[in-house]
């Protein structure tokens, strides 16, 4: 790069950041795009709204109440990924939808609650079940639903369909746009439309919701796949209408509206205040680190770094994605991936300095070198990151998003912007090798030879989470683990206070003292906006603690005790949505080892680092266990944190094996002892770096943060240090140790017969020739016999290596 051409990319790169951080901060335009504040934000960060369905069944089964919930998770989740639903009392479903502010406008895309059929449009005897009207539709019923019931004129139910899509599609005979409804039928409704449509083929089939005609379409083949589009829609909004009635007509129970209100944010205004001036703290440490450590690509990584984080801004606003509390913890892990990047390129151009090679020719191999570890560190995260947004739902598909986003700009703002800089700065004349440094040759650490110690150690920390649940539970009679709400269910109190409070007076002074009479930390709050009411969510509460808490209030706040309702709550983490994070963590795993497997050529490699991530998991679980921080939400996004850098810090190590391998075919056990040690030593100043500056980013959260944060960032930052750990004490030497296992144990055996064997024809020939009879005939045969026995068990070993080796 010419000299001229560098001024050009430094003054742009300055001029691209400035621009970067004016929009992030400000935005474009009277609405501000792309500002910072105009970032969807979740229950937990801004409010939203809150709706309280109740089934017209008095006394539902837990059954259909738990699929209706399901469903009505999967409703919600088209407005927010955060959006939660849960059961409320025995009959009751409240949603909350983040981010929203007009509750009518809500009920009127979800539709009215009502029940849903499909009908013939004649029963067996030939009379009519809907006829021409004046409605919407053109069509009314004839009769009551319950007659065509009875008729047996309903060939599906709304519990018979799965989804329902409304929008255009192009008509390929007409070339015109049009508008339909897609359905898709569960098992046994797939079953039943098949033999409806093959009965009516130029017939009628009536869509009727709530005693109303939708719609009355004809029937034009018999339909047998499970799927099927009705057409003829006017618009679009028409269709999507049709749609949203169909879907919410397909719950398991029939529902009715109770009431609707906008609530303001969980944690308050000072949570999102702090988590601000702590992540703006917690990036100027880090740069002023990198700055120390690398010198001048130390001020290049924190120009890269700044761009990470104005563009990670900028698209959340972009893609409409909710920012929640989990979502910080994707921004935060995305930072120390950003990091890492840059600390793995830099310590490559110390390494090829020290070698001997000129600053260009380093800068150029270093980042030829560094790039293999980069991208299949990052890959791998990205692999887990679709597998969650394919299979996760609710908080685990938020965060699968925005760690989806970190990794990909991440990896733009270390590959190109950072090399694009890196470059122009060496054109303007900055040449010596002493602003770039020089890596220090370090003797290997002998991380192999103590693996037991370290073994030992995890093993230790692994059980201290089984052994803490069996205590609390048997012998304490408490939990296995302290669950929250969101995993638990707990107790909704509304309480109705005499003046109106904000969030920061109802943290301040109600939640002290809920906390004093429920004797747990965790409270959750919500204030209904317009109103003096305030939501309280605490754990289960019996009749006995409902009235001292109802008692509190009054002698506190001088509240009217007969206004003060309570009710029990489901989790809002339902069952369904454990299972699918689940599934869907085991089935990023999978993926993950496949990808590790394919691209090390040893499934070793693969399975130590999956070994290594389900220690790190474990290791933050039993601090779970032990601290008894409440296990919700944040408890997902947390082991998903830890997933995501576990997996990248073990790639970099054993990419360096890998590297350190090449051209070698036969290696013997003590050479590969001190390719694992030198690889693991060699990475150390990654390791040490990128902990350090993600622990740092973490730790600043902790300290400046309310309750909640502590709660969420405490666990991480015991994940982070298991995480470093795990890659530096355990992957490689766990690598080593399955790599040498059965070599080691096919050899000892063979050994052992060779020596066996030879010691057998000693006593013979002791036996047979009596002590100072041999003759000098006799004496050279003896030392034949034992070469060729010496010779013949060689070659047995060395042909049960080679054979052992071959499989391998």
């Amino acid at each position: 790069m010419k000299k001229s051409r560098g001024i050009a990319v430094l003054l742009l790169t300055a001029i691209v950041t400035v621009f970067f951080c004016y929009v992030a901060a400000v935005g474009i335009g009277p609405t501000g795009t792309g500002s910072a504040k105009n970032i969807n934000t979740g229950l937990d960060l801004a409010g939203g709204v809150s709706i309280t369905y109740q089934a017209k069944d008095s006394n539902p089964s837990k059954e259909d109440m738990s699929d209706t919930v399901y469903k009505m998770q999967q409703r919600v989740s088209q407005y927010s990924t955060e959006a939660q639903a849960y059961q409320e009392g025995s009959n009751r479903i409240t949603i909350e939808i983040p981010g929203v502010s007009d509750a009518n406008a809500i009920l009127e895309e979800l539709g009215k609650p009502g029940s849903l059929y499909f009908i013939d449009q004649t029963d067996a005897d030939g009379n009519q079940n809907f006829t021409k009207g004046n409605s919407e539709s053109g069509y009314v019923l004839a009769r009551s639903i319950e007659d065509i019931q009875k008729a047996g004129s309903v060939v599906l139910e709304g519990t018979d369909v799965a989804d329902a899509e409304g929008g255009a599609y192009q008509d390929s005979s007409t070339s015109s746009q049009k508008y339909a409804v897609s359905l898709t039928l569960t098992k046994n409704g797939k079953t039943k439309f098949a033999e409806a449509t093959k009965a009516n083929v130029g017939k009628q089939i009536a869509i009727v919701y709530d005693d109303q005609v939708l719609s009355a379409p004809n029937v034009n083949e018999e339909i047998s796949g499970g799927k099927a589009q009705i057409t003829g829609m006017a618009s679009t909004e028409e269709a999507q209408n049709l749609a949203s009635y169909i879907r919410i007509g397909s719950l398991s129970l029939e529902l009715t509206e109770l009431r609707s209100s906008v609530v303001a944010a969980q944690l308050g205004e000072e949570a999102i205040a702090t988590s601000v001036k702590a992540g703006a703290v917690g990036l100027v440490i880090v740069m002023l680190i990198m700055i120390i450590a690398y010198r001048i690509p130390g001020l290049v990584a924190s120009v890269a770094l700044v761009l990470y984080t104005t563009l990670m801004l900028i698209t959340l606003n972009a893609f409409d994605i909710t920012l929640t509390l989990p979502g910080i913890a994707g921004i935060i892990l995305g930072i120390g991936m950003a990091v890492d990047a840059n600390v793995i390129i830099y310590a490559r151009i110390r390494e090829e300095i020290a070698a001997g090679l000129s600053v260009h020719a380093a800068i150029k191999s270093g980042f030829g070198k560094a790039f293999s570890a980069i991208f299949d560190g990052n890959i791998t995260t990205l692999i887990a990151a679709c597998v969650l947004m394919w299979l996760g739902s609710g908080s685990v598909k938020g965060f699968a998003y925005t760690l989806a986003m970190g990794i990909v700009i991440s990896m733009f703002t270390a590959l190109v912007i950072s090399r694009l800089v890196i470059n122009a700065v060496y054109a303007i004349g900055v040449r010596d090798p002493k602003f770039y440094g020089i890596a220090k040759e370090r003797k290997a650490v002998d991380f192999v030879g103590k693996r037991k110690i370290f073994f030992a150690v995890s093993i230790i920390l692994i059980l201290c989470g089984p052994v803490g649940m069996l205590v609390h539970s048997n012998v304490i009679g408490d939990k296995a683990m302290n669950y929250s709400l969101e995993f638990s269910g707990g107790t909704s109190t509304n309480v109705t206070f005499n003046k109106e409070m904000d969030i920061k007076e109802i943290d301040s002074e109600v939640t002290p003292v809920v906390e004093a009479v429920t004797g747990d930390k965790n409270v959750q709050p919500t204030k209904v906006q317009g109103t003096n009411q305030v939501v309280i969510k605490t754990r289960s509460l019996d009749l006995k603690e409902r009235e001292a808490l109802n008692k509190a209030l009054e002698e506190n706040f001088d509240v009217d005790t007969s206004l003060i309702t309570s009710e029990n709550i489901s989790a809002t983490v339902s069952n369904e949505m454990r299972r699918d994070a689940i599934v869907a963590v085991i089935v990023a795993a999978i993926f993950m080892l496949l990808y590790i497997w394919f691209r090390f050529k040893d499934i070793r490699f693969a399975s130590s680092a999956v070994l290594a991530l389900l220690h790190d998991v474990l290791v933050v679980l039993a601090f779970y266990v032990i601290s008894r921080i409440s296990v919700g939400n944040t408890f997902i996004a947390c082991m998903l944190t830890i997933v995501g850098y576990s997996i990248n810090a073990t790639i970099v190590i054993f990419d360096r094996i890998r590297e350190n391998m090449r051209g070698r075919k036969k290696v013997e056990d003590e050479e590969l002892k001190e390719i694992v040690n030198t690889s693991v030593t060699e990475t150390l100043t990654r390791s040490i770096y990128t902990s350090l500056t993600t622990f740092v980013m973490v730790a600043i959260l902790y300290v400046m943060g309310v309750s909640s944060i502590k709660e969420f960032a405490a666990p991480l930052m015991v994940g982070i240090i298991g995480g470093a750990y795990s890659s530096v004490c355990i992957t490689g030497t766990l690598w080593y140790t399955m790599k040498t296992f059965r070599k080691n144990r096919v050899a000892a055996p063979a050994a052992a017969a060779a020596s066996a064997k030879i010691s057998s024809e000693k006593s013979e020939k002791k036996v047979k020739q009596p002590s100072g009879q041999q003759t000098a005939q006799q004496q050279p045969k003896k030392k034949n016999r034992k070469r060729v026995a010496e010779r013949l068990a060689a070659q047995e070993a060395a042909k049960q290596q080679n054979d052992e080796e071959k499989s391998e």
